[in-house]
């Protein structure tokens, strides 16, 4: 919403709201995050979200139409993102440090780790020589892929990442609607915990 200048309120919330926040599962039965609202549309899927925005509010330079060359590849980097690669993070992060000393499995960790970093070898071959994933231009497969990507890093698994991977990261980062959506999740963050 930031690169496409929409308009839109940020709600943190503590992690995993469901854990965290017990009456947030009152809102999304999932108790999953992200949840958007935009009037009667309710959507927990990240990519999901991108793609409705997309067409709800005709922002269509941040994807390529139907006809174009591309398109297969956009679709298919699109959804990648949640598919194939935030799927073995979930893994990471709730074995490595969501649930309790006890509850801890490394070996999921682990293994589950090398199953992300392996799942990159295909945008790695992909984004040598490339600015962006298609078209050469940012489009919301950018947007969801460079998530997942930032997800890595958080989870501290980017020092394995390839150099033309961390560079696209880096781009990606370094975008300015990045750092102002920043801002504005830790401004947020700051006033949910005092």
């Amino acid at each position: 919403m930031e690169e496409m200048g929409i308009d839109y309120d940020v709600e943190v919330l503590p992690f995993p709201p469901r854990v965290f926040k017990k009456d947030y599962l009152g809102i999304n039965v999932l108790g999953t995050v992200p949840y958007f609202v935009h009037g009667e549309v309710e959507m927990t899927e990240s990519t999901a979200i991108c793609h409705y925005l997309v067409d709800r509010f005709g922002k269509h330079d941040f994807a390529v139409p139907s006809d174009h060359p591309e398109y297969g590849d956009f679709l298919n980097w699109l959804y990648h993102s949640d598919a194939t690669l935030t799927f073995p993070q979930t893994l990471v992060l709730r074995y490595g440090t969501l649930e309790s000393e006890e509850r801890r499995l490394p070996q999921v960790v682990d293994d589950y780790a090398k199953w992300y970093l392996a799942r990159l070898r295909r945008l790695d071959a992909h984004i040598d020589g490339r600015e962006f994933l298609v078209d050469g231009r940012f489009t919301i497969a950018d947007i969801a892929i460079g998530y997942a990507l930032f997800f890595g890093r958080d989870l501290g698994l980017d020092g394995n990442y390839t150099p033309q991977v961390t560079r696209y990261l880096d781009r990606l980062i370094e975008r300015p609607a990045f750092q102002r959506a920043t801002r504005v999740g830790a401004a947020e963050e700051t006033l949910s915990t005092g």
